[in-house]
């Protein structure tokens, strides 16, 4: 058998990955004007998408990726895409407001996903919002296997009653970010204490918080401060999800890539702060690092050093940073006691001066990174315009120049003419009228005087 070329190996890999992407396509539908009139007979998973949109092409292998898997294990949500520009009218219908918008549409519901664009977490969200609303727990062997499954999730415990009923409305509503369940109080783990009945529960971080009333406000509002494990790995889209928690953000910032004793340390004092104070700040904080200063910075608007601490409160855009030297869990939990009852300055807001401030800010990062991406497109997009406004500027600087400049230049005429007018005259009075002689007149003889005469 003949050797393969390296040409010809390249060819094969080529058409099986077209193969490929032509089988992962043939599981996501192309929707169209007729989606509308069909669509609540089936559970649709659907990307709205816009053909010049970069994000959009972006997703679409991974799109591609989930109609296969969707299939594969047997959903009963099927996949699909519509170009929203092609059918804007439907787009709008369905409150499509940016590409790529991913929705999943269950009879009358139409259910936003807002979580990173992986294929898992997509799957993820499809079976979680096609799924029971309220899942029940009829057994421990149940309840063990979903604690061992979802890092974080819900639990109503009793009977019917106003509170079931205002946990119905909160799951309808927060569906699309984690799981509900129901059980029995025999169901419930031994280690767990309820001092009444009905109650509703979040397990996470390997232990739970039982619902307060009087403490926690509003069960909706509650679900969503609780629905995120305490220490976090974030990173800007996490810190976008958790502005509507109303939380205090403490992050480490570390070089994860960093093994010094100063970023270890840091990393280590905030989980152990997490972890062993929990009950005494779950309320008011949520703990976590990030990797790198770029982000943060941007944030921000300020250079900060790495390793460092800041505390972040997302609902006003105030921050708070070190105003002493972090050692300890002691001195971690100094410092943010020390933010509860206002003794450190926060920095940054939403004022005026900080909106313009970010204005500035955005603009300046927008050129700079233009320039460093693309030098010669940089000089092209600001350099041409800016050449063509000092063009326009020295011409109409030069025009001004040379009007008064004649202008002057005609007075300085003016008033050399009168001037020598002026000197003519005083001339013409001067000398003496025409037949006259400059020289005093010669007296002539009488005789021939009375000659002339004759």
């Amino acid at each position: 058998m003949a050797a393969r070329t390296p040409g010809a190996a390249l060819r094969l890999c080529a058409t099986v990955f077209l193969l490929e992407m032509a089988f992962c396509k043939g599981f996501v539908e192309d929707l169209d004007e007729s989606f509308k009139d069909n669509r609540k007979d089936d559970i649709w998973l659907v990307d709205f998408y816009a053909p010049w949109c970069g994000h959009c092409k972006k997703l679409e292998p991974i799109w591609n990726e989930v109609g296969l898997e969707m299939k594969s294990i047997g959903s009963p949500v099927k996949v699909g895409k519509m170009d929203a520009t092609s059918y804007s009218s439907i787009a709008s219908e369905f409150g499509v407001r940016g590409y790529p918008t991913i929705k999943l549409l269950k009879g009358d519901l139409a259910y936003n996903y807002r979580g990173p664009r992986t294929k898992d977490d997509i799957i993820e969200f499809a079976h979680r919002v096609s799924g029971a609303l309220i899942r029940p727990l009829p057994s421990q062997q149940m309840f063990e296997h979903v604690q061992k499954r979802h890092r974080v999730f819900f639990v109503y415990v009793g009977g019917e009653s106003t509170l079931k009923e205002k946990y119905i409305d909160a799951a309808s509503e927060l569906i699309v970010y984690t799981y509900f369940f129901s059980a029995s109080e025999e169901v419930v783990p031994e280690y767990v204490t309820l001092k009444e009945m009905p109650a509703v529960l979040v397990f996470k971080d390997e232990t739970y918080f039982v619902y307060d009333e009087y403490e926690d406000g509003d069960l909706s509002s509650w679900i969503n401060r609780e629905r995120f494990q305490n220490y976090l790995t974030m990173d800007g889209f996490l810190l976008y999800e958790l502005g509507d928690t109303g939380k205090l953000v403490a992050i480490a910032i570390i070089d994860e890539k960093n093994t010094s004793i100063e970023h270890t340390r840091l990393k280590s004092i905030i989980q152990e702060v997490a972890r062993d104070y929990r009950d005494q700040f779950h309320r008011d904080f949520q703990f976590g690092h990030m990797d790198g200063n770029d982000y943060i910075n941007t944030l921000l608007m300020d250079e900060l050093t790495v390793p460092t601490l800041v505390v972040l409160n997302t609902s006003n855009q105030q921050y708070f940073l070190l105003d002493r030297e972090i050692k300890n869990t002691e001195d971690m939990v100094q410092f943010i006691n020390s933010i509860l009852d206002g003794t450190v300055e926060a920095q940054g807001g939403d004022s005026i001066l900080q909106r313009l401030k970010r204005m500035v800010f955005d603009a300046k990062s927008t050129v700079v990174s233009i320039f460093k991406s693309s030098p010669i497109m940089g000089c092209f997009l600001f350099g041409l315009p800016l050449g063509v406004i000092s063009i326009m500027c020295y011409g109409i600087y030069t025009a001004d120049t040379d009007g008064g400049y004649i202008e002057e230049r005609y007075e300085v005429s003016k008033s050399e003419t009168e001037s020598q007018e002026a000197t003519e005259e005083s001339r013409e009075l001067q000398e003496p009228r025409s037949g006259q002689s400059l020289l005093p007149a010669r007296q002539e003889p009488k005789d021939v005087l009375e000659k002339k005469t004759d």
